[in-house]
C-alpha cells in the first residue's frame, strides 16, 4: 500500500517604522523551503521522514513535516494530520499538474516535487533550488514578535499571498500501534501544527499581524504565488 495514490476529490495594515530582520538562510541567500507530506500510517513514510530530518539540519533549509488523514482508513489515526494540509497538497497537485496526490511527497519551495525521499536526489533539488538567482521580498518580524512586514519586490501573474505556517521545531515520536507502522516508532521532524493565510501581497510594502502561538512553537512566513505555488520568499520566527 505505500506510495499509493490517492485521486483528489476532496487585517493587513501599511508599513510602519524599521522592524527586526529575521535569520536567512547560508550565504545571506533566500532559505530553501522543503515541505513533506507524510503519514504515519504509512509504511513507505518512516524512510523518508529521515531524509527530511537529515535535510532539516542542513544550513539554508526549512523543513515542515505536514501529516495527511487518508491513511487513517488502515486503522490508525494520524495525529497530526489535519484537513488543511492535505488541500494544501492538493493545490500543489493541481499547480504541479500531476494525476493525484500520494505520500511521502517533498515539495521544494513550491516548484518541484519528489515522490517518496531519497537522500542525494532531494540534496540535489536543494542544491539547485538555493543555487537560483532569486529577488525574494524581505522579511521582517517587529521587535514584539506578534507583526511581520514584507518588503517590496515584483509580484508574480495571477499575484501572491502571506502565509504563516506554525510548528513546532524538532523531532518528535510516535507509538503507532494500528495499520502498515504497528509496532514501530514513527519519528518526524519540525510538525507542522497550522496554517493561516495572512493576506495578499500585491509588490508593495505591508505589514500582518502573526497567529499566537506558544513558546515551543516557531512560525515560517512564506510570500507564495496563489496560481503556480512558488514560494518567493520565507523566513522563520522562532
Amino acid at each position: 500500500m505505500a506510495g499509493a495514490v490517492l485521486s483528489v476529490g476532496s487585517v493587513a495594515q501599511p508599513a510602519g517604522p524599521r522592524i527586526k530582520p529575521v535569520r536567512h538562510a547560508v550565504n545571506a541567500g533566500p532559505p530553501v523551503v522543503v515541505e513533506l507530506f507524510t503519514a504515519q500510517g504509512c509504511g513507505g513514510c518512516v524512510e523518508a521522514n529521515a531524509v527530511v530530518e537529515r535535510a532539516a539540519a542542513e544550513p539554508g533549509v526549512i523543513a515542515l513535516t505536514y501529516g495527511v488523514d487518508y491513511w487513517d482508513y488502515l486503522g490508525w489515526t494520524d495525529t497530526f494530520a489535519r484537513p488543511e494540509f492535505v488541500q494544501r497538497q492538493r493545490d500543489y497537485r493541481v499547480a504541479l499538474r500531476q494525476r493525484g496526490v500520494s505520500t511521502p511527497q517533498v515539495v521544494i519551495d513550491g516548484r518541484r516535487q519528489l515522490s517518496g525521499a531519497r537522500g542525494q536526489e532531494l540534496q540535489t533539488a536543494i542544491v539547485e533550488e538555493a543555487g537560483r538567482q532569486v529577488w525574494p521580498p524581505e522579511i521582517e518580524f517587529r521587535e514584539t514578535g506578534d507583526r511581520v512586514g514584507i518588503g517590496s519586490g515584483r509580484a508574480p501573474a495571477g499575484g501572491a499571498e502571506v502565509v504563516a505556517v506554525t510548528y513546532t521545531p524538532g523531532p518528535q515520536v510516535v507509538e503507532v500501534s494500528r495499520g502498515e507502522n504497528r509496532g514501530q516508532t514513527v519519528r518526524h521532524v519540525n510538525v507542522v501544527r497550522d496554517i493561516v493565510r495572512l493576506g495578499e501581497w500585491r509588490g508593495r510594502p505591508i505589514l500582518f499581524d502573526l497567529p499566537q502561538t506558544r513558546s515551543d512553537e516557531a512560525v515560517v512566513v512564506m510570500v507564495q504565488g496563489k496560481t503556480d505555488r512558488r514560494i518567493i520568499g520565507a523566513a522563520v520566527r522562532e
